[in-house]
């Protein structure tokens, strides 16, 4: 054989490897998007279900004060719990119940770092009328920063 036809052999077998590689990444990643996909679905589902449950009067029906609020009024109406407080909940909700999947399931095993940090954030957020986050952000941002100084040393070893 001549070295063109070695190359070209060589070429193909490279080719039909990028290729199966390539399909392996895609499976892969409709997997994970199959998760992510089904998350935001839920997330959607339950804003709409806070929005047409303040709207018809469920959340007064079982004694919960959620008002309804596309602009904030003052310090007052800011701090009181309304349903953007409620959909950031639920969403944080479903955001620790997809990482939950994450973590046990191989299939769908990746990197819950940034999903556990908006997690955070948004169960914050959905809480915030009912705690003093002067000190509990702090020690939120705190925890995460170490949780990734740990995740970088464990790395290296």
């Amino acid at each position: 054989m001549s070295d063109k036809d070695l190359n070209e052999k060589d070429e193909k077998m490279v080719d039909e490897k990028n290729e199966k590689e390539q399909e392996k990444h895609e499976e892969k990643t409709e997997e994970h998007d199959l998760l992510s996909s089904i998350a935001w679905a839920a997330v959607l589902i339950w804003a709409g279900l806070v929005f047409l449950g303040n709207n018809l009067g469920w959340w007064q029906a079982i004694g919960m004060n959620v008002r309804h609020s596309w602009i904030f009024n003052g310090l007052g109406e800011l701090m009181a719990f309304n349903t953007f407080h409620m959909i950031a909940l639920g969403a944080g909700v479903i955001t620790i119940i997809e990482i939950l999947i994450r973590l046990l399931v191989p299939a769908f095993k990746s990197h819950v770092g940034g999903k556990l940090v908006f997690a955070a954030f948004l169960i914050g957020w959905g809480l915030s009328p009912f705690f003093n986050w002067y000190i509990i952000w702090p020690l939120m941002l705190i925890a995460i920063g170490v949780s990734v100084m740990l995740g970088g040393l464990m790395k290296k070893k």
